[in-house]
């Protein structure tokens, strides 16, 4: 895709243009879908992997499941890391402001707005 072109190219035209082929019985979208990050998460290097794989979590809840309030448990789990660590990492995009939190009360999931502007520049932590 042009660089200079800032629209967006459905995924089928993508992959029609390239030399990548997909097996007929594998059909990536309702075979469970893909989350789009956005290129500046991607590339920011004052964000750790984690935060960025968090963030990446937090589209998948909205846009797959209408609502972003997925519990810190269950973001755990679908990381593939501890409780504690997934904290860290929402603790750094709401440092950076590509998070909001509203937290609803004890017992219930936290309700997460998502941004896509980058306010502040959080110090990257090593992990």
């Amino acid at each position: 895709m042009d660089q200079r072109n800032c629209q967006m190219t459905p995924i089928a035209k993508v992959i029609a243009e390239r030399t990548i082929e997909l097996d007929v019985a594998f059909d990536p979208v309702t075979r469970g879908g893909f989350t789009q990050i956005p290129n500046f998460i991607l590339t920011d290097d004052t964000l750790s992997l984690g935060a960025k794989v968090a963030y990446a979590m937090f589209l998948h809840y909205a846009w797959h499941k209408d609502s972003c309030f997925p519990g810190q448990d269950r973001l755990a789990g679908a990381m593939g890391m501890s409780k504690s660590r997934v904290n860290d990492f929402i603790k750094e995009l709401e440092r950076v402001g590509l998070i909001e939190i509203r937290r609803r009360g004890q017992g219930k999931t936290n309700i997460y707005r998502i941004k896509f502007v980058v306010k502040g520049k959080a110090k990257r932590h090593r992990l």
